[in-house]
């Protein structure tokens, strides 16, 4: 990963959001762009986990392999519940 800041990110943004942006970066004792850079960091690492990553210990992977291996279930509720009309529908 490259340590050299040279790509720019701006925003338009509110006079509020940008006040509250500012007070923010002041109560962390950060600048804003620090404070809006670690926040925007943070929260795209959450989207890109969310997508890509489901970390299990060997034994919980061993045994999530073992449940999706496993043959089907019925389950006669929910073949029910899935053939029945949506209370939208009824």
């Amino acid at each position: 990963m490259s340590t050299t800041k040279s790509a720019r990110l701006e925003a338009r943004i509110t006079p509020e959001q940008a006040q509250m942006i500012r007070q923010a970066a002041e109560v962390e004792g950060t600048t804003q762009t620090d404070f809006t850079v670690s926040a925007t960091l943070g929260r795209a690492r959450e989207v890109l986990a969310d997508q890509r990553l489901f970390p299990l210990s060997e034994a919980a992977f061993v045994e999530l392999n073992a449940i999706l291996d496993a043959p089907a279930q019925n389950k006669p509720n929910l073949a029910e519940l899935l053939t029945s009309p949506s209370i939208f529908e009824r």
